[in-house]
């Protein structure tokens, strides 16, 4: 069973940045897999985000697009999401996910303030 595990969440101020990281924490064909973050905010659904195929295609919800990037590094096993300029309504939970499964890790709670 694959695990994922999130990191790098943490309160910050509006304008500010984060690093989040998310890194399969067993044996996993990482590079086969194209991932996605999501994240969910309070009393609203899941949303798509940011994705990453294995030969690092990117693609971002219009929200973001231009304050958040997306990385891989396939030798660790891990993805990342840098933030910048966050905004207030950058405030959720944030998870990554292999597309097209339903593994998911416990997610990292970001909380950008005004």
């Amino acid at each position: 069973q694959v695990q994922l595990v999130e990191s790098g969440g943490g309160l910050v101020q509006a304008g500010g940045s984060l690093r989040l990281t998310c890194t399969a924490a067993s044996s996993i064909t990482f590079s086969a897999y194209t991932m996605d973050w999501y994240r969910q905010a309070p009393g609203k659904q899941r949303e798509f985000v940011a994705r990453i195929t294995a030969s690092s295609s990117t693609r971002y919800a219009d929200s973001v697009k231009g304050r958040f990037t997306i990385s891989s590094d396939n030798a660790k096993a891990t993805v990342y999401l840098q933030m910048n300029s966050l905004k207030p309504e950058d405030t959720a939970v944030y998870y990554c996910n292999p597309t097209g499964t339903t593994i998911w890790g416990q997610g990292t709670q970001v909380t950008v303030s005004s």
